[in-house]
């Protein structure tokens, strides 16, 4: 079964593919320089909330993941083959 959300999810209790996107999206976020997801998702203009939930694999859905890989110019296809999913 595919657990998408919950508000008391544990990042322990996500399933292993999307715990390998969200580790990716913050690999991303840090190979870019930014060491808050904070000041990337205000320098980027995200919601600094529905990101770091994103990160968390909490709220995560195919149109926000694709315009996180439109801001760091990665294509869908390089990232999950960056994150051998």
């Amino acid at each position: 079964m595919l657990r998408v959300y919950s508000r008391s999810m544990e990042t322990h209790d996500l399933d292993p593919r999307i715990q390998k996107i969200c580790d990716g999206i913050k690999t991303l976020r840090k190979e870019a320089g930014y060491s808050s997801y904070e000041n990337f998702a205000f320098e980027n203009d995200l919601s600094r909330i529905s990101y770091g939930r994103m990160e968390r694999g909490a709220n995560i859905t195919l149109v926000s993941l694709l315009r996180i890989l439109d801001i760091h110019k990665i294509s869908l296809s390089e990232f999950m083959l960056k994150i051998d999913l």
